[in-house]
């Protein structure tokens, strides 16, 4: 008997208003048979359903919020519909348009008069029957959200004659909803563009038999091994690998850099970035759904349903608030009166209470500052895998640094040439480097930069020999020269005691020797180091400007080496020497000793450290797919001056919601506060609630402002 694995699918929806519904929403999705498990991303504004269901069935589930559902693309997003033409906000300003008359005709006729007690009952008609509706079907399954509350206070309002108060509180309530679905889809506004960044559509070359035919297809349908045409001003529409042409590409929109990268054959170019000056032509890597933006984009979005420990504590809280303020409202309608008398007032506090005491700014409190920051991170080249990570970030006591590729460059360069006094540092150079020429060596490599960086002309070799371990040697310029380590060096000519000691000199300042001898002369050596980021020591004064309390550095290079960068960023804490298990003791060390800590490296070697930190952040994620899956957070542009930016951004975030928090509470406690002198009225009550569920947005939306 065979079992069929269930389906796991993805949609879209829109019109998705509040927290509480996104919640109402995946519940109703979840009792749905055939369905096994469902989960609402209400920052991304999608659905994840496991199990065999339809469109309609999804919708049916929430047409209590008007949601729609598409089955679209990760990449592609419909437009959301102009504020002005949404239902919903053309009802409230009808409703609007019943309550101005309603005053009106109270003025010239009284109000208790029939015409305008007529004009407040279609305004409330008109701006409430879709809360009405979800309000009734909720109260029969005893399920209290803010539309409930809403249908039971405006009720209320009405059977005690307070018509006016009931039509004005509907159409403020109407209000507050157009606002907060319109800051909601600013927060979400994040994703959006991310989406947008990369061409629907591009021009390609496909072979057919012996001849290329060129065609437009949308990229779903481009293949790998497809040849891309992008001419100057055009974006790049799929990853690739460029066969043909010279360009600069804006890459801003995938690292953040802000300076076009010079691309030419063999280089790596990325979906979304802007191809400035040259044609190129690019050989397709990756299909459309495995781009380095597609995978920016889903994990953006997963990082915006993963919720971060406030918001799980602000779920919790919730959870027993509503139940609690409905117990309030309650007594407040039926206590006092049994003293005092005057029934109707204290019934109409007790529908006050219910009102105010509704947890919507509670509730969106946290989503809305994490999605913002998050959304903002991914424009400026940070991805930021999840709010529990954004707000650990915040916490960070202590960051330790990998030495090569994050502090320094991780490309080494020539720093010294020394000569014999007859030779120029020119011609020593010109014969290394011939040497040189044959090695697969990192050094090198720097050794022939060097060469070319200079404008130097390249000698040619002969009879080249590799010696394991020691060096190489070959014929240049009619004579013998050998290029290795001064030990084996040091056995072929004679090595008098200035040069060693001038060799100790560099290599306590971290630098490898090269030493040469032609024939059985020595003439010359060259000193190469890795060479340090310029921003390494801005970057390491900026967090101690942020309060992070200590920075340590973890190489696998020797002490010496390790000892000279430290010393020239100013670093205290340096630990040389280490294998892979031993930078996990040292992050395990600093965890005991400060608590919480961050790990940056490049995302493969450093795997075990990266995954005990606290956080882990690695260094260049774009095109890095082993840095993308294995740190909590990629700098994607291989910037480390992001690092401060992004510590700088989750401390705001703490800081947001925790006012945000505040703000929710204190606003409803003021207001409950006036029950105690019978103040408190249904215009003071949906005002604090509407105040605080918009204070709440508007200070979390101040997180698309933050920059580099």
């Amino acid at each position: 008997m065979t079992t069929t694995t269930p389906t796991k699918q993805e949609y879209r929806l829109q019109n998705l208003s509040c927290a509480s519904c996104a919640a109402k929403f995946e519940k109703n999705v979840k009792a749905i048979p055939k369905v096994q498990d469902a989960q609402v991303n209400f920052g991304a504004s999608k659905i994840t359903v496991i199990g065999d269901i339809s469109v309609d069935q999804i919708e049916e589930a929430g047409a209590f919020d008007g949601i729609k559902v598409s089955q679209s693309p990760t990449r592609s997003l419909e437009k959301s519909i102009p504020f002005y033409r949404k239902t919903e906000n053309i009802l409230a300003g009808i409703s609007l348009l019943f309550v101005v008359l309603g005053y009106i005709f109270g003025a010239w006729r009284g109000e208790t008069d029939p015409l305008p007690i007529g004009m407040f009952i279609i305004a409330i008609l008109v701006g409430g029957m879709g809360i009405f509706k979800t309000g009734f079907r909720n109260l029969v399954k005893f399920e209290f959200d803010m539309k409930t509350l809403m249908t039971i206070a405006v009720i209320g309002a009405a059977i005690i004659g307070e018509w006016e108060e009931a039509a004005v509180v509907v159409f403020l309530f109407a209000v507050s909803e157009a606002l907060e679905a319109y800051s909601m889809d600013k927060a979400r506004q994040s994703i959006r563009q991310l989406m947008d960044i990369a061409p629907p559509t591009a021009t390609i070359k496909r072979a057919h038999g012996e001849h290329f035919h060129e065609m437009e297809l949308p990229t779903e349908q481009i293949e790998i091994g497809d040849i891309l045409i992008v001419k100057p001003g055009q974006k790049i529409a799929m990853d690739g690998i460029v066969i043909n042409g010279l360009s600069a590409v804006n890459q801003a929109a995938i690292t953040g850099e802000s300076i076009p990268v010079n691309k030419t054959i063999d280089d790596e170019v990325f979906a979304g970035t802007l191809n400035e000056e040259g044609a190129l032509e690019i050989r397709v890597t990756k299909r459309v759904e495995d781009t380095t933006i597609a995978k920016i984009i889903h994990l953006v979005e997963e990082a915006q349903a993963e919720k971060a420990p406030s918001q799980q504590f602000v779920d919790r809280f919730a959870k027993y608030y509503t139940p609690a303020i409905m117990i309030v409202a309650l007594l407040v309608a039926v206590i006092p009166p049994l003293f005092v008398g005057d029934w109707q007032h204290w019934i109409y506090q007790g529908l006050a209470v219910l009102v105010v005491g509704c947890p919507c700014a509670l509730v969106v409190s946290t989503p809305v500052a994490i999605v913002t920051a998050i959304g903002n991170a991914a424009r400026q080249g940070v991805l930021i895998k999840g709010g529990i990570h954004l707000e650990q970030l915040g916490h960070i006591e202590a960051v330790a640094f990998d030495k090569t590729g994050t502090l320094t460059k991780g490309q080494p360069a020539v720093t010294d040439i020394y000569t014999a006094e007859e030779l120029s540092q020119d011609y020593v150079l010109q014969l290394v480097a011939a040497v040189e020429k044959q090695s697969q060596h990192p050094l090198a490599k720097a050794i022939l930069k060097k060469l070319h960086d200079e404008k130097l002309t390249e000698l040619i070799p002969t009879d080249f020999q590799s010696v394991t371990g020691k060096g190489a040697y070959a014929t240049v310029d009619k004579q013998i020269i050998y290029v290795g380590s001064l030990k084996w060096i040091a056995t072929l000519a004679a090595v008098d005691e200035k040069i060693t000691e001038q060799v100790k000199k560099l290599q306590k300042q971290g630098k490898t020797v090269v030493a040469a001898v032609s024939n059985d002369r020595f003439i010359g050596m060259i000193g190469i180091a890795d060479q340090l980021r310029q921003e390494s020591k801005d970057v390491l004064s900026k967090l101690s400007a942020l309060k992070v309390k200590h920075t340590v550095m973890l190489t696998g290079d020797a002490e010496p080496t390790a000892q000279a960068i430290a010393t020239s960023l100013n670093m205290t804490d340096v630990r040389a020497s280490l294998l892979p298990a031993d930078k996990l003791m040292a992050i395990k060390d600093l965890r005991t000793e400060f608590g919480a800590v961050a790990m940056v490296g490049d995302g493969v070697n450093d795997a075990p450290a990266l995954a005990s930190a606290n956080v882990g952040i690695a260094m260049g994620g774009a095109g890095a797919d082993a840095a993308l899956e294995t740190a909590d957070i990629a700098l994607m542009g291989d910037d480390l001056t992001k690092l401060p930016y992004t510590i700088g951004l989750s401390r705001k975030t703490l800081r947001i919601i925790k006012e945000n928090i505040i703000f929710a509470l204190a606003l409803k406690l003021i207001a409950l506060l006036l029950v105690i002198p019978g103040w408190l009225t249904l215009w003071i009550a949906i005002f604090a609630d509407m105040g605080a569920t918009l204070l709440v947005v508007f200070n979390s939306l101040r997180l698309i402002k933050t920059k580099k």
